[in-house]
């Protein structure tokens, strides 16, 4: 008789309730590269710019030669020197060959006479002499024939070696992609190693968000998620998360996640700031409590109010999912007849009437 009945909003089961996790984020590419020469020269031709799309091989730039086509045509000189070399050796060989064979055939008759006493046994050994002598001089015209294919190879590789340098003045594009941005400018002498463009795989596109960490328990690789660009707020891309990092950021607490793109934009800036939904859970029904209306809440469990039998009290409960509207699913049983109350006004206590009026809990 002393106390009116306070009227209170209960919360109503849902069906179909889909859980998402918020995050912020910029859009990335998996492959992106600094293209730069690796020798260092002045920089004479440029033929890409910021935005190109170029295909693997292309030539992007190109440095000047003159210097390394002498450094070329002096090596080439110097294997037709070493190939002239061993012509010469390998001539040399053939001669003493024929040599050997003369007086091989000269010795083999003058033993045969010096046997009928037809000739003296001093011009016999001469003739021994001579063919020992031969055989020496091909055993050294053999290894003249060593040594000059020897510096033949060694003037090949020389060769070689000079010409690897001269395709290393020209700067090809190592796979298909586009150019995101170009450091330097005709005229430029470029060092070893610095960069002249920066190329990205369009193929290798993703987001990068951040979630917080009190929301990431529930992601897994393969989730969906919608991605939003600020540039393009009316419409949603789809995509999948590709990786989840294992390493939080330490002062915001956060942690991130590379969402891989399914429909992607038609065109795409690097580091445009996107917004990220990925849907952990789908609840077949679920009873949904603001966290506004739960006291002491740690992520895990809190305590509500409840309408029961036109009295409210205070219970301890258990929650799961949050959505990203700030609402908890309760997993605690209820007692028979009561209702959640979503929304505690000033002056409720434990054993006060309520009156539950029907309405929007969220």
């Amino acid at each position: 008789m002393t106390e009116r009945p306070i009227s209170v909003t209960a919360a109503n089961v849902e069906k179909d309730v889909p859980v998402r996790v918020y995050g912020l984020g910029t859009i990335e590419a998996r492959i992106v590269s600094d293209l730069g020469f690796e020798v260092g020269a002045a920089l004479t031709h440029l033929y890409a710019d910021n935005g190109d799309s170029v295909v693997a091989g292309q030539v992007l730039a190109r440095l000047s030669s003159e210097e390394q086509q002498a450094r070329v045509a002096r090596a080439e000189a110097a294997v037709a020197a070493a190939a002239a070399t061993l012509g010469k050796a390998e001539a040399n060989e053939i001669r003493a060959r024929a040599i050997l064979t003369q007086r091989e055939a000269t010795n083999a008759r003058q033993q045969a006479l010096v046997g009928r006493s037809t000739v003296s046994t001093q011009a016999a050994e001469e003739s021994q002499s001579d063919v020992a002598v031969a055989a020496a001089d091909l055993t050294v015209a053999q290894s003249d024939i060593e040594v000059a294919r020897s510096l033949l190879s060694d003037a090949k590789a020389a060769l070689q070696y000079e010409r690897v340098l001269l395709d290393q003045h020209e700067l090809r594009a190592p796979f298909d992609g586009v150019v995101v941005e170009r450091h330097a400018e005709a005229g430029t002498v470029v060092n070893a190693g610095e960069p002249i463009f920066t190329l990205m795989d369009p193929a290798t596109v993703w987001t990068l968000a951040y979630v917080d960490e009190a929301r990431a328990g529930a992601l897994a690789i393969g989730q969906s998620a919608d991605v939003r660009l600020r540039s393009l707020p009316h419409q949603v891309f789809h995509g999948k998360i590709a990786r989840i990092g294992i390493e939080s950021d330490r002062v915001n607490e956060e942690r991130r996640v590379w969402i891989s793109c399914e429909q992607c934009p038609t065109q795409v800036f690097l580091g445009e700031q996107a917004e990220v939904q990925i849907t952990v859970a789908k609840l077949a029904e679920a009873l949904l409590i603001p966290e506004i209306a739960i006291t002491g809440f740690d992520g895990d469990t809190g305590r509500l109010w409840i309408a029961q039998d036109g009295r409210a009290h205070q219970v301890t409960a258990s929650f799961g999912h949050r959505t990203e509207d700030a609402r908890v699913e309760l997993l605690s049983e209820l007692p028979k007849g009561a209702r959640v109350i979503v929304r505690p006004l000033k002056g409720l206590s434990e054993g006060r009437l309520v009156r539950v009026a029907e309405g929007d809990a969220s």
